[in-house]
């Protein structure tokens, strides 16, 4: 959620724990920012190089700022931990949380940081805001961090995750596109966000565990573009279609393609035209002998994922379940390939007994390939479709809502007191909203 806590725009001592490409960059951009800040790493050479107004490694506007920083006393750097810390209140953990051969995150650097800290906390009079700016997984700073920094009401742990990209890394820190902070420590919270205060940008402040997470979002996001571009690239190259081209037109569209549409968790996609399109596309490229794994593996996920809603829905106690919503979104009644109807027909199959509501279906009213799509799933469907939302509401022991619904319908169920499971938000015990078009 987006920040309402005002921010502090005031000079901080921090002490910046690694110098490496993140490290360095963000020591030396908040300095350029006005806070006092100490630099840490038990690399001789990394020091040195600070001290002497030099970026110890190749980063485009790192080496003028550290020079600029480090010359106007603003910016210095020691491999002693416990003396950076002795006038900072905010220390900013930056060290790497390389790969296993797992594939797991080895966490030795941060342990080995925290607990250095915390050998330096019985030596302060007053508490350390400990920021940690490391890639970890949820879970990471109250577990791991909090356990090696020992605890106590002396330290106050937030993550403020960093989203920089090496080779335009200084640009990115003076120009976020993006400014997380979590914790539980509200002071904590708006205190480390000030940090970006000059920078006029507005944070998002969070929870720990949704900042730890937002990081790796993030990157498997870009990850997944850069593999469907490519794979889009590859397909369009067997046609002798301009991928560019094909591309930046996708990238015209900011109000369903590059923009918050179909980003919502929620329930499986369905309809008319996604399965459809997504298969055509897969089985024209195996006949062009391209594998394209991405894109093949979409509709397997999507697969797994209503797998996922009907072990959900098999897990729950009552055997009288009412169905709220059949056609693969709200607002319509297009059944083909709804996951609704998918999930009913498993439901009845493992031995339930459905009531389903949808306000838009009427059975006596569908006509062509939408009627035989659900008669041929469920056969029975007239017998289990209600014309009024009440009917379900009164005979089910719980309601599994499939759509969104609408707000007067919204208030009926929570009048109801029934006991629901929302599948159209996964995560979330709200109303939500998914659908494809």
């Amino acid at each position: 959620m987006l920040n309402l806590e005002s921010q502090v725009s005031t000079s901080e001592s921090i002490a910046v724990l690694g110098l490496g490409y993140v490290g360095c960059v963000t020591a030396a951009c908040l300095a350029e920012l006005g806070h006092r800040v100490w630099g840490v790493d038990r690399d001789e050479h990394k020091v040195q190089n600070v001290l002497a107004a030099k970026a110890p490694f190749f980063e485009p506007g790192l080496d003028q700022l550290v020079a600029r920083n480090v010359t106007a006393g603003r910016l210095t750097a020691t491999t002693e931990t416990c003396r950076a810390l002795e006038d900072a209140d905010i220390a900013v953990i930056c060290v790497g949380t390389p790969s296993e051969s797992s594939g797991n995150s080895s966490m030795e650097q941060l342990e080995r940081v925290s607990r250095e800290i915390g050998a330096c906390l019985p030596q302060r009079d007053r508490r350390l805001i400990v920021a940690v700016r490391s890639t970890v997984f949820p879970g990471t700073c109250d577990g791991v961090v909090r356990e090696a920094l020992g605890g106590g009401e002396m330290v106050s742990i937030v993550s403020c995750p960093e989203f920089l990209r090496e080779g335009c890394a200084v640009a990115d820190f003076m120009q976020p596109a993006l400014v997380v902070v979590g914790g539980s420590d509200l002071e904590a919270r708006a205190r480390v966000a000030g940090l970006y205060a000059k920078l006029g940008v507005q944070p998002c402040l969070v929870t720990l565990r949704t900042a730890e997470m937002i990081k790796y979002v993030c990157n498997a996001f870009h990850a997944v573009k850069i593999s469907f571009a490519n794979e889009i690239g590859a397909l369009c190259g067997r046609l002798d279609i301009p991928a560019r081209e094909v591309m930046g037109v996708l990238c015209e569209d900011t109000r369903l393609n590059i923009s918050p549409a179909y980003l919502q968790p929620g329930f499986a996609f369905g309809g008319s035209c996604l399965p459809k399109d997504l298969r055509a596309l897969t089985y024209r490229s195996v006949r062009l002998d391209l594998t394209l794994p991405l894109l093949e593996n979409v509709l397997a996920s999507n697969e797994t994922h209503l797998q996922r809603a009907v072990s959900e829905a098999l897990e729950l106690g009552p055997r009288r379940l009412g169905v709220f919503g059949l056609a693969f979104k709200e607002n319509t009644d297009d059944l083909r390939e709804s996951p609704a109807v998918t999930l009913i027909e498993q439901l009845i199959g493992k031995g339930r007994s459905l009531r389903v509501f949808d306000p838009h279906i009427r059975l006596d009213r569908i006509r062509g390939s939408n009627r035989a799509y659900v008669l041929s799933a469920i056969p029975h469907i007239g017998q289990l479709l209600q014309d009024e939302l009440s009917a379900v509401l009164d005979w089910a022991e719980h309601l599994l809502i499939l759509q969104e619904p609408a707000a007067e319908e919204a208030a009926m169920i929570r009048a109801s007191g029934l006991p629901t499971s929302n599948l159209t938000s996964t995560g979330d015990d709200k109303f939500g909203a998914r659908g494809g078009n």
